[in-house]
C-alpha cells in the first residue's frame, strides 16, 4: 500500500502548468519535459487570439519540444457561434486534444455568451474531436455569481465535460470541505486541484483578491514569517497547502487525479519546485 507521501508524489508527477500567452513565454517552456500538459489562458483584455497564436507557435516547434496543449476558450470573449466555429476549426487543425472552458473574467461579454454553459452547449452541437473538456469550479465562490447558482451550473456542465479545475485556493480545509459538499450535491467530475505556483507574495495576494480568493488569502497573510518574506522578497511556495491536503488525496469519494499549477509564467521556478516536491515525497 502506498503511503500518503507516495500518493502525493504520484499526483505531483501528473501536475500540469498554466501559463499566460506573452511574447517570451514559449522560450521559457523549455524547462518542461517533453509532452507535458500546458494550459494556456485566455485574457479578457486581448481575447482568444493570443491563445490560438501560442498554440500554433508551440505546434511549430521540433518534436523534442512538443507539449500537450490545453487552450482556454473563455465564453465571454467569444462573439457568436460563427466565431466559435472558427476557434474550433483552428484547434482541430492544430490537433489539440483537450480544452478548458471557463466563463472568463470579462465584465461585459464580447457577444452572445455570458457563461460557459451556453458555450459548452454550442461546442457539443457543432461537434468536436477533443478527448477532454474541462470546466472551472470555485471553492470560495465567484465575484459575479452566488454559490447556489455556481453549483447549479456546475451540475449542468457535467454532461459536456469530463473534469473540473478548482480556482486557486490557499486553505486546504476550505478546499476539502467544498469538494465534499459538491460530491454530496451530485457533482462527480474528477477534480484537479488548483495550486498557486512559486510567486512573489505581494503579487500573489493582489491577484488573489482580484479573482475573489478572499477567505483563504488570509491564510497566506498569516503564514509564519510572512512579513519577513515580503521584505526579503522570498517567494511563496505551496508547501504548507500541500501538507494540509495530503490526508485526503487518496480518498476515492473526492476523486482527485492531480494538480493544476498556476505558474504566473514563473515556469522555471515552479517546475523546479514541482520536481523537488515529487522527489521528496516519493521517498517518504
Amino acid at each position: 500500500m502506498r503511503t500518503n507521501g507516495q500518493v502525493l508524489a504520484g499526483l505531483m508527477e501528473q501536475a500540469y502548468m498554466e501559463v499566460i500567452p506573452t511574447r517570451t513565454i514559449v522560450d521559457r517552456l523549455v524547462h518542461l519535459p517533453q509532452h507535458s500538459y500546458v494550459s494556456i489562458t485566455c485574457s479578457p483584455a486581448t481575447g482568444v487570439g493570443p491563445t490560438l497564436d501560442m498554440v500554433d507557435e508551440l505546434r511549430a516547434l521540433p518534436e523534442d519540444r512538443q507539449l500537450k496543449l490545453v487552450p482556454h476558450i473563455a465564453a465571454r470573449v467569444v462573439r457568436d457561434k460563427g466565431h466559435l466555429r472558427e476557434i474550433l476549426s483552428r484547434l482541430d487543425e492544430a490537433d489539440v486534444e483537450s480544452v478548458f472552458v471557463p466563463g472568463g473574467d470579462a465584465v461585459k461579454p464580447a457577444g452572445d455568451y455570458d457563461c460557459s454553459l451556453n458555450l459548452l452547449r454550442d461546442i457539443a452541437e457543432i461537434g468536436h474531436e477533443f478527448e477532454d473538456v474541462g470546466v472551472a469550479a470555485h471553492p470560495e465562490g465567484h465575484p459575479l455569481v452566488d454559490d447556489d447558482e455556481l453549483l447549479r451550473l456546475l451540475k449542468e456542465k457535467q454532461q459536456y465535460a469530463n473534469y473540473l479545475v478548482t480556482q486557486m485556493c490557499f486553505d486546504s480545509t476550505v478546499m476539502v470541505n467544498w469538494l465534499r459538499s459538491i460530491r454530496r450535491a451530485g457533482v462527480t467530475l474528477p477534480a484537479w486541484l488548483g495550486l498557486p505556483g512559486v510567486a512573489e507574495i505581494p503579487k500573489l495576494i493582489s491577484l488573489s483578491l482580484k479573482i475573489g480568493v478572499g477567505q483563504s488569502v488570509n491564510v497566506l497573510r498569516k503564514q509564519k514569517g510572512l512579513v519577513r518574506k515580503i521584505i526579503s522578497a522570498k517567494p511563496y511556495k505551496p508547501d504548507d497547502l500541500l501538507a494540509g491536503l495530503i490526508p485526503y488525496l487518496d480518498d476515492p469519494d473526492l476523486d482527485i487525479p492531480g494538480f493544476h499549477l498556476f505558474s504566473f509564467n514563473n515556469v522555471e521556478n515552479t517546475e523546479r519546485w514541482r520536481v523537488e516536491t515529487m522527489m521528496k515525497y516519493s521517498e517518504s
